[in-house]
C-alpha cells in the first residue's frame, strides 16, 4: 500500500478512483460528470441517452455495450478536451452535419492527449472519429458506419487525423462514409489491421511522414492507399481486392517502402505511381489488374525487386527512352506472361524480361492504333524487336526473372471469393 501511495504521488494520479452508475434518465450523464473526479469510471445503464458530451478531465465512459449516445443532429455527441479519457463500449449516433465544425461522433480536441476510443459503434454521424491535434491517441476495435444520405464526395471519414503525432488507428471496421481514414499535416502514426468497404479511399494520405499502414484490408472501394506529398512512409502487408482505381497510388511521394501487400483485380491500375521517387517496392502480390504497375511523370530511382505481376492485362506502363533496371543482385520479379525457361534450374530465368516494346508506346500515345493491332505490319513490328531487342525504345528491363512467384503473407487476408 506505501508503495501504491508513493506511486501515485509520484504520477500526480488521484489517491483512489471512484465507479459510478449512471442511470438512463435525461440529463444524467451530465449531473453524473458534474460530481466524479480525475480518474474516475462512468458505468452507463442500458438504454438511449440524447445527450452530448463534454469530458474535460481524465474520464472513462464506459457504455458496457448497451448503451446508446444519440446528438439528435446537434454538433458532436462526444467532444474530449481533457487527457487521458477513454469512451467505450457505447453506441453513438446522431452528429451534426456541419463540415466546417467538423461534426463528429466523437472529437478529440489538441488537449485531449492520450485519448482512447475503445470498442465502440459510430453510425449515422457526418464523421466517426475526428482526431483533430490530439496526440498519441488510439481509436481502435470499433466499428464505423458512415452515411449514406448525400453524394460520396460530400460525407465525411470514418477516422479524420489532422496534426496528430503518434495517434493509432487499430482493429476498426469501417464502411460507407467518404474516405475509412483520412490524414492530414500529421506525422508518426500507425494505422493497422483496419477492414474498409464501400468507400472512396480506404486510407487517404496527405503530408503525413513516419508513419505506417500495415495488415489492413481494403474491399471494393474506389481507391485502396493513397500516400500523397508524404515521404518516408511504410505500406506493408495490406491487401486490396476489387478497388475500381487503384489499389496503390503514390503521388509525390518519396523514399517509402512498399512491400508484402497484395493487389487483387483493381479495374484500372494494381499500382500507380505519379512523380514518386526512391521509393521500394519489394514482395508485393499484383494480380488480375488493368495495368500491373504504372510510373509515370518522372518517377524515378524506384527499387522493383521480388515482386510478383500475375495475370494483368498491362504488367508494366513506363514511358522512357532510357533503360530501367527491375533486379538486383541476380534476382528480379514474376511474371506470368513471360515464357521463360531455366536450364540450370536455379530459380532465375536465363533471358531477360522486356514487358514493353514500341508498339506499346505507340498505342499508349496514339489509342486509334489499337484497330491495327492484327495488321501483318505490327505483327513485324514485334517480331523485328523480339529478335533484335537493340530495336527496342527504352523502358524496363528485369535481366533475372523469378520462374515462380512468391506469395506475401498477406495473401492469407484475402477473402476466399476475392
Amino acid at each position: 500500500m506505501r508503495w501504491l501511495l508513493l506511486a501515485t504521488l509520484l504520477t500526480g494520479g488521484p489517491l483512489w478512483a471512484a465507479e459510478w452508475d449512471v442511470p438512463n434518465r435525461a440529463g444524467a450523464i451530465a449531473d453524473t460528470l458534474a460530481q466524479a473526479a480525475e480518474g474516475d469510471t462512468l458505468r452507463l445503464a442500458p438504454g438511449v441517452y440524447h445527450e452530448t458530451i463534454l469530458l474535460d478531465r481524465p474520464i472513462s465512459l464506459d457504455g458496457g455495450g448497451q448503451a446508446t449516445l444519440d446528438g439528435r443532429g446537434n454538433g458532436s455527441v462526444v467532444t474530449v478536451t481533457g487527457p487521458d479519457v477513454t469512451v467505450r463500449g457505447l453506441l453513438i449516433r446522431g452528429s451534426g452535419s456541419d463540415h466546417e465544425q467538423i461534426d463528429s461522433g466523437i472529437k478529440l480536441t489538441k488537449t485531449a492527449t492520450r485519448a482512447q476510443v475503445l470498442d465502440n459503434r459510430l453510425e449515422g454521424n457526418l464523421y466517426g472519429v475526428d482526431i483533430h491535434g490530439a496526440r498519441d491517441a488510439r481509436v481502435a476495435g470499433n466499428v464505423i458506419r458512415g452515411r449514406l444520405d448525400r453524394h460520396m464526395n460530400a460525407r465525411g471519414n470514418g477516422v479524420y487525423v489532422w496534426n496528430a503525432p503518434g495517434a493509432v488507428v487499430d482493429g476498426n471496421d469501417i464502411q460507407y462514409g467518404r474516405d475509412g481514414i483520412f490524414v492530414n499535416s500529421s506525422k508518426k502514426n500507425t494505422f493497422s489491421n483496419n477492414l474498409f468497404r464501400d468507400l472512396r479511399f480506404a486510407v487517404h494520405f496527405m503530408y503525413a511522414d513516419h508513419s505506417t499502414v500495415s495488415g489492413n484490408v481494403s474491399l471494393g472501394n474506389d481507391l485502396g492507399y493513397a500516400v500523397m506529398f508524404t515521404k518516408r512512409v511504410k505500406v506493408t502487408n495490406n491487401v486490396s481486392v476489387g478497388d475500381r482505381e487503384h489499389g496503390v497510388m503514390l503521388n509525390y511521394a518519396n523514399d517509402s517502402v512498399i512491400s508484402g501487400n497484395v493487389v487483387k483485380g483493381a479495374q484500372e491500375k494494381c499500382t500507380f505511381l505519379y512523380n514518386a521517387n526512391k521509393n521500394e517496392f519489394t514482395d508485393n502480390w499484383f494480380e488480375g489488374c488493368g495495368i500491373g504497375i504504372h510510373f509515370t511523370a518522372g518517377s524515378d530511382r524506384n527499387r522493383i525487386v521480388g515482386n510478383s505481376f500475375v495475370g494483368n492485362r498491362t504488367q508494366v506502363k513506363y514511358v522512357s527512352t532510357k533503360w530501367v533496371e527491375w533486379s538486383e543482385e541476380g534476382r528480379g520479379n514474376y511474371w506470368s506472361d513471360f515464357a521463360a525457361y531455366d536450364v540450370d534450374g536455379n530459380g532465375i530465368a536465363d533471358a531477360p524480361y522486356r514487358p514493353n516494346d514500341s508498339m506499346d508506346h505507340v498505342l499508349w500515345t496514339q489509342p486509334a492504333a489499337k484497330l491495327l493491332l492484327g495488321s501483318p505490319a505490327v505483327q513485324l513490328v514485334r517480331w523485328s524487336q523480339s529478335a533484335f531487342p537493340a530495336l527496342l525504345p527504352g523502358g524496363v528491363v528485369d535481366s533475372h526473372p523469378l520462374m515462380q512467384p512468391v506469395e506475401p503473407d498477406a495473401k492469407s487476408k484475402v477473402p476466399h471469393d476475392g
